[in-house]
């Protein structure tokens, strides 16, 4: 089936239109969201959701392969991004090898690696090898236990000159788009001016080519935490709760099934 969007259309999008991405990690949402969606991002952000961990370094590339061919069956016509999971891309060779199991057993059109100038080579390596990747830098939620706990970037004139070079050694491997994540809008309007790839934002203001969020998070069903960076467009766990609350008074009064759900 031919995808709505591509690595062209994505770039041409650059200071055209603002490009939509959102994560899913089954069919069933998947296809809700493609219609109005750009991509989808198949997040290890799955097991923090879903799982109840701490962070996303429990991720497993099995996961991520399984999650990633529910998304793509549900919406084959979303450009569907898969992340590499921690530990999946310590070596050039051994990204490239990972990378290519999930083009063999999904229908994925790109990877997403976290890093920045130390994971240049490796970008280049899998480019060179015709697997497109998504990069990213600033906040990298794979680092959280080596950085000391979740930090924005871009307050101090050392770390904005850290994340743009990062940026720009990452585009320069051949990455067809960046993710920056967890920086002030000052740093992120900084690396969407000198990319000429798109620079999807995530906590990092309103001037970058486009923004993603966690489907969980903004539908207001991971009630545990909100991000300071997230706008809950649905109370999703309050309209769930109530409506199972009624499925399960009816029930136990009685009133479920009624006539019209029994078969005759």
């Amino acid at each position: 089936m031919k995808k709505r969007e591509t690595i062209s259309s994505l770039q041409r999008a650059k200071g055209e239109r603002k490009l939509v991405m959102i994560t899913a990690y089954d069919a069933l949402f998947a296809s809700l969201f493609q219609e109005s969606c750009d991509m989808i991002l198949v997040g290890d952000s799955l097991n923090m959701s879903f799982l109840g961990e701490p962070d996303t370094l429990s991720a497993t590339l099995e996961q991520m392969i399984y999650h990633t061919r529910a998304v793509c069956n549900g919406a084959p016509e979303s450009f569907v991004v898969c992340d590499m999971p921690f530990g999946s891309t310590n070596t050039p060779d051994e990204a490239l090898t990972h990378a290519v199991e999930v083009f063999r057993r999904t229908r994925a059109d790109a990877v997403k690696i976290e890093g920045g100038a130390e994971r240049a080579d490796l970008v280049r390596h899998l480019t060179r090898n015709a697997i497109p990747v998504m990069g990213h830098v600033g906040l990298k939620p794979q680092s959280v236990r080596a950085e000391g706990g979740y930090k924005v970037q871009g307050r101090d004139e050392k770390s904005i000159e850290r994340v743009l070079q990062d940026a720009a050694a990452i585009e320069d491997a051949g990455a067809f788009a960046l993710v920056i994540e967890g920086v002030t809008p000052t740093l992120a309007t900084l690396v969407t001016r000198e990319c000429d790839i798109p620079v999807i934002g995530i906590g990092a203001g309103r001037e970058t080519d486009g923004q993603v969020l966690v489907w969980s998070d903004m539908l207001g069903f991971f009630e545990s935490f909100k991000p300071k960076f997230v706008k809950r467009y649905l109370n999703g766990a309050e309209q769930v709760k109530a409506a199972v609350a009624t499925y399960a008074e009816e029930v136990r009064n009685g009133l479920f099934p009624a006539e019209e759900h029994c078969y005759r």
